[in-house]
């Protein structure tokens, strides 16, 4: 009989809880009457794991490389089931509950994340940092990035089908596999669901792996590197926005903002804005277009459109443009000098606006160049 489910445990030094886990996937399967196997992936365990898990049964699969996401996607690539299963190998999870992680990919859904949220969670068995401040903050960044939906973004178990998991191409070694997985199904706009489980006190007799501030800081910086919108795009337009409007405000003459004057040296500040905004903003876009042309994100509608608005040819001709709006004030301003016999020169607020739009045209010039390299199809090395 052709496997069905494939339930992928991680593992390190986990002889305590290993056969109880073990044990309760198996009786699950059993009970279902599925025919289903159980992975360990075992991560370089010094202890009985290894042995423990080969006495029950299971198929182990060993991953040198030490990370949780190392370990499983060593047991994910080696699972021969159509759907599989996952979850920590602590006993924290319980294992008797694969039933309802395997019905919704029957009926067509293509991952299923557990909830403890909506669940409920049993006293200690989640420091209250992690439940109260850690979890829900990095759950409503991510969905507030990447709209997921999804209560419980870091929940440990979960189900997906293998096909599911082949398209969305995980790359990650560490914790933040599991953010990585709700990014890219969301993305690719998977069919997920949620159910609410039970979190246990794990059944360890040593410390957890997961380390809240390091680990924390991983999945954060890994939302804000795999979403260049919200890391570049949106700081840098404000910067640029508010440089530009401080510049045309103040470019007649000094103003006064909640009877406060305001002159040349805010200019000066927002002319600063507008040039780092404006960097921020072309960082951006370069990160998307590489993250797009190398598959580490799908190219969405919007920048299919603006693929086909802009080239090199019209990128070469704006900035020519900004960059001799910059260079004709300049001229105005150095003609003006030259009629006045070079005495006195008062144009600082005209040469503030005429230096950004020359360093913004020259910019977006050269940009134009690099834009349209990066946006060449990545080919495979000749061999």
């Amino acid at each position: 009989m052709k496997c069905l489910v494939s339930v992928v445990m991680p593992c390190l030094n986990e002889e305590a809880t290993l056969a109880t886990c073990i044990r309760k996937a198996q009786g699950a399967l059993d009970t279902m009457g599925i025919q289903g196997e159980i992975i360990i992936a075992d991560n370089g365990s010094s202890d009985r794991s290894v042995a423990i898990a080969r006495e029950l049964g299971a198929r182990v699969v060993h991953e040198p490389r030490q990370g949780y996401g190392h370990a499983y996607h060593a047991g994910i690539e080696a699972a021969l089931g159509k759907f599989v299963v996952i979850g920590d190998s602590d006993d924290s999870y319980d294992f008797s509950d694969i039933g309802r992680f395997i019905e919704p990919l029957q009926q067509g859904d293509e991952l299923v994340m557990g909830t403890r949220l909506k669940g409920s969670i049993e006293k200690g068995a989640m420091p209250w940092l992690h439940r109260y401040i850690g979890n829900p903050l990095l759950t409503g960044l991510l969905n507030g990035m990447y709209h997921s939906g999804i209560s419980d973004a870091h929940c440990g178990m979960r189900s997906f089908t293998k096909a599911a998991y082949t398209r969305m191409g995980l790359r990650t070694g560490g914790m933040e596999f599991a953010s990585e997985m709700v990014i890219r199904a969301s993305q690719l706009q998977l069919r997920m669901t949620e159910i609410p489980i039970v979190l246990y006190r794990d059944g360890r007799d040593r410390p957890p792996h997961l380390r809240s501030f390091r680990d924390g800081w991983r999945h954060l910086r890994f939302m804000l590197m795999f979403s260049p919108t919200h890391l570049y795009i949106w700081p840098g337009l404000v910067l640029f926005v508010l440089g530009l409007l401080s510049l045309f405000a103040l470019l007649p003459g000094p103003i006064r903002i909640f009877g406060r004057l305001v002159d040349v040296h805010v200019m000066v500040l927002g002319s600063l804005s507008a040039i780092l905004g404006f960097q921020i903003v072309s960082l951006g876009i370069y990160a998307k277009i590489f993250a797009v042309t190398h598959n580490f994100i799908p190219q969405g509608e919007t920048l299919t459109k603006a693929f086909k608005l802009f080239n090199l040819e019209r990128g070469l001709m704006a900035g020519f443009i900004i960059f001799m709006l910059g260079f004709c004030t300049d001229l105005y301003i150095l003609s003006k000098w030259v009629l006045d016999g070079f005495g006195p020169l008062n144009e600082v607020r005209l040469a503030l606006l005429a230096s950004t739009f020359i360093i913004i045209g020259a910019q977006t010039i050269f940009s134009a160049f690099f834009l349209s390299l990066l946006g060449i199809e990545v080919r495979p090395p000749i061999s």
